[in-house]
């Protein structure tokens, strides 16, 4: 269910583009090849595996983002990917589709610069814009990261909002003025396993 706060507000939502088989080489019907010896035993075990390491430096705040996020309104799917926070970067893709056809796909990165944290997007079809961290902020025990863009005179989108919801919810706002009138699209998003869809909280 939606956070309660998004009932109260008189959003105007148009989605417009913004943004086990055999192992190889082994017989069908043979036992499965065995580890070398003093090969460790694999194990899908949690309590066996190593724990992630704390994420650390200038993006250790949106390490939180990785994995897959899907939603779903008006007819349209969207869908945000992030490769883990490596090397001082956070990489991601976001895809929209509208009665199973693409209608718009960006290519992302979080980056680290001398000025500070930057959200850069590569639309479908469009040049690069970049987007910086102007506010961390906590609203109703969610984390809020507002990016504004970093070139003069762009008028939409001039923020995009990331808010960290309860319960594996993910809202990205996009905000900014269309001929002069304010245009805010809200994508409201579920934290997904990247491989059946199936929600897993957050």
């Amino acid at each position: 269910m939606i956070p309660k706060y998004l009932h109260s507000m008189l959003i105007a939502v148009s989605l417009a583009s913004v943004l086990g088989g055999p192992a190889f080489g082994q017989a069908p019907g043979t036992p499965p090849l065995a580890p070398p010896a003093g090969a460790a035993a694999a194990t899908d075990n949690p309590a066996d595996k190593p724990a992630d390491k704390p994420a650390t430096g200038p993006l250790a705040p949106l390490a939180w983002m990785r994995g897959c996020w899907d939603g779903k309104v008006n007819q349209r799917d969207f869908r945000e990917e992030w490769l883990p926070l490596t090397g001082d970067m956070m990489i991601g893709v976001s895809q929209t589709a509208f009665r199973g056809k693409t209608v718009d796909f960006e290519y992302l990165r979080l980056e680290p610069r001398p000025d500070g944290v930057f959200y850069v997007a590569v639309p479908s079809g469009k040049n690069e814009a970049a987007f910086r961290l102007a506010t961390q902020t906590t609203a109703e025990g969610d984390q809020v990261f507002t990016f504004a863009n970093a070139t003069p005179g762009v008028d939409y989108p001039q923020r995009i909002i990331y808010r960290r919801g309860s319960e594996g919810w993910l809202y990205v706002t996009v905000e900014g003025k269309v001929k002069g009138v304010d245009k805010q699209v809200i994508f409201p998003m579920r934290h997904v396993d990247c491989q059946t869809g199936v929600s897993v909280g957050s």
